[in-house]
């Protein structure tokens, strides 16, 4: 049994102030391989206390001296990627030859190293400077699907930035938490910047959401538990940062490439055992052509090996935990209640697999709009796909939805497609499968969030804003922002 009995406040590995644990289970085993230590309110307001504390010394660090901090990051981060890829294998299920999950942070750490090195953090508008200033305090809540990389954007562009802050990752990943913890310790970020405080969110995480020396809060997970972390912040008044939940449509034009879209559809919406906010869960063909595409749906999902997710050759590991096995099932059951046709996959275990939570690749036909597996968001290897009559139709049904996180379409009239990607209401559109850019700003419309991460955009979600005027002179010397 693997043992994480500390926190991480000020530099320093410690206990929480009440003593409690809690079990990390394998989700391909069932059964428990580490104990985590777990903290409370009083953890999290010393964490915010030690960040509060270095702030003012970090936030006036030079851009050379944080790009340097970032290279050292890098540095040890990539001494540990078997470690981390071992690790979040045995926390949620990740397979070994998911090598994104380990090699994508160290790209977006590069990413905002490249971007502080060239940001203006002074600029000119008129004869007025405007300066770009941290923010101060920041929470950062992370998810358990991409336990690594979602955590390492929050951190190193708030680094990057000059804030200091207070983490704290989803308890199913806590152990992967910690080894983020102490790659920072080892290259040397100073004692207070990046504090690491596990616990429950009705515990810690509503206690730094209503922080009065919290500043800003970033949070990534279901729209139900953002709603309640803004409520919360609201109070304070402080910045706001959500990335919620989708429903992802995948609007396939007439012309467009049959197969290609429905293996891609199916690869895309099944990384990670369908575990992704951005998965394009519901697939909008043509009423005239879903029986054309079909096989190809049928033959791609039928490609996932499932196992155990160290074994190099698994490319399905189960979903992270009972609660998600269960949740997933009843939705996979609401399907045939509600009159879906099933054409592969279903509700029962994967030949051979009798224990672990594993799901079987899940693809329903005869859809309609108003179906639960149509508007939940099921998080797991289930794929909705729904007909419809005409390019309108199929924006309105993309568009029926709470959520608006990701997007995407299929077509070989370019010109058209372009008409359905703007008609997309949602953060990120992609185009014939084209992939995404870690320079880009990632974030969502309605119930799927608020404010952006990655990239330039990333970074300004950590700083504020400050109008300066009567230095005429030294605003000329300055680049422009507008005319």
């Amino acid at each position: 049994m693997r043992q994480y009995p500390h926190l991480y406040i000020d530099g320093r590995w410690t206990e929480p102030i009440e003593p409690r644990e809690v079990e990390l289970i394998d989700p391909t085993r069932e059964d428990a391989f580490a104990r985590v230590a777990l903290g409370g309110a009083t953890d999290a307001d010393r964490a915010v206390a030690a960040a509060r504390q270095a702030f003012d010394s970090f936030s006036t660090t030079s851009v050379d001296d944080r790009i340097a901090m970032i290279d050292r990051v890098i540095d040890v981060y990539e001494s540990y990627a078997d470690d981390f890829a071992e690790l979040i294998a045995r926390e949620v299920g990740i397979p070994v030859s998911n090598h994104a999950q380990v090699t994508g942070p160290a790209q977006h750490m590069r990413v905002a190293r490249e971007i502080l090195r060239e940001y203006p953090f002074e600029a000119r508008i008129g004869n007025a400077i405007v300066r770009r200033e941290p923010i101060g305090v920041c929470a950062l809540i992370s998810p358990w699907n991409w336990p690594v990389q979602t955590g390492v954007i929050k951190l190193i562009y708030g680094l990057a930035a000059g804030c200091t802050m207070v983490a704290k990752p989803s308890i199913n990943s806590a152990a992967s938490g910690a080894l983020i913890a102490q790659v920072l310790h080892e290259a040397d970020v100073p004692p207070g910047v990046v504090n690491l405080v596990n616990g429950t969110g009705r515990d810690v995480g509503d206690t730094l959401s209503r922080h009065p020396d919290v500043d800003m809060i970033s949070f990534t997970g279901s729209t139900a538990a953002g709603k309640l972390v803004g409520a919360a912040a609201a109070g304070t008044v402080k910045r706001v940062c959500l990335e919620l939940g989708g429903k992802s449509a995948n609007i396939v034009l007439p012309d467009a490439d049959l197969e290609r879209a429905a293996r891609w559809n199916i690869q895309r919406c099944f990384v990670n055992a369908g575990q992704s906010c951005h998965a394009p869960s519901r697939m909008l063909v043509h009423e005239s052509q879903v029986e054309h595409v079909v096989p190809f749906l049928v033959d791609e999902a039928h490609r996932y090996r499932l196992g155990d997710p160290l074994d190099g050759s698994t490319t399905m590991g189960p979903v992270v935990s009972a609660a998600q096995f269960k949740s997933i099932g009843d939705l996979i059951q609401s399907g045939l209640d509600e009159g879906a046709h099933l054409v592969t996959g279903g509700v029962e275990r994967p030949d051979g697999l009798d224990r672990g939570y594993f799901v079987q690749p899940t693809v329903f036909t005869g859809v309609t709009p108003d179906m639960r597996i149509a508007r939940k968001e099921v998080f797991g290897p289930v794929l909705a796909v729904l007909p419809y009559r005409d390019e309108d139709e199929a924006l309105r049904i993309a568009n029926d939805s709470p959520y608006g996180l990701g997007g995407y379409v299929f077509g070989g009239d370019r010109a058209k497609a372009r008409r359905v990607v703007n008609g997309l209401r949602a953060g990120r559109v992609s185009y014939n499968g084209a992939a995404t850019d870690s320079y880009t700003p990632m974030g969502g419309y309605k119930q799927s969030g608020i404010g952006r991460s990655m990239g330039r955009f990333g970074l300004e979600e950590y700083l504020e804003a400050k109008s300066v005027y009567g230095f005429e002179d030294e605003a000329q010397a300055l680049p422009t922002l507008f005319g």
